[in-house]
Parts: C-alpha cells; sequence; structure tokens
C-alpha cells in the first residue's frame, strides 16, 4: 500500500435493487478505527466526570448534613411524632362529633 493511503474494505453489493450493478461500498477501516477510539475514550470521559461530580456533590451533602443543629433521623422521629399525635387527635375529634351527633 502506497504511503499516505489508507486501508479500504470493499464491499460488493450483490442482489441490490437500488443500486446498479458491480457499484461498492467503501469503509475507511482507519477513519472506522479512529472513529470507534474517540467513542470509547468520550465515554471513558464522560464516566469520569460522573464519578467526579457525584463525589464532589456527596462531599458537599455529608458537609451540609454535619452543620445542621439536628441531625436529620431525629428531624425525621419528631416529624413522624407529630404526625401520629395530629391523627390521634383528628380521630378523637371525629369520634366526638360522631358521638354528638
Amino acid at each position: 500500500m502506497p504511503a499516505g493511503r489508507a486501508a479500504r474494505t470493499v464491499v460488493t453489493m450483490a442482489n441490490d435493487e437500488t443500486m446498479s450493478s458491480g457499484s461498492s461500498f467503501d469503509v475507511d477501516r482507519r477513519l472506522l478505527a479512529v472513529g470507534a477510539v474517540l467513542t470509547g475514550t468520550g465515554a471513558l470521559l464522560a464516566l469520569v466526570g460522573t464519578v467526579i461530580a457525584g463525589t464532589a456533590l456527596a462531599a458537599a451533602g455529608r458537609g451540609w448534613v454535619r452543620q445542621l443543629d439536628t441531625p436529620p433521623s431525629e428531624l425525621a422521629n419528631r416529624t413522624l411524632r407529630q404526625a401520629k399525635h395530629a391523627s390521634r387527635a383528628g380521630v378523637d375529634a371525629w369520634r366526638a362529633q360522631a358521638q354528638h351527633n
């Protein structure tokens, strides 16, 4: 192969009605390989970027939780107790109303 010429694969289309007899589909294998390498490299870079961004967000979240006066678990327990008391008060009020009618 002469210097500077890309390797090509020629595929001949045998029985395709839309192509005239003897037409070929030329694939530049070097360009195809370069495209595959660039696609793989881009996917790897995207994965690394996602990991870095996720790590930064997780670290920021941990720092934010550490700054809170009340831990999230305690807030959740407090809110659950409030909801239970409110529910019980609603049931008691409904029963009291039902007894008066």
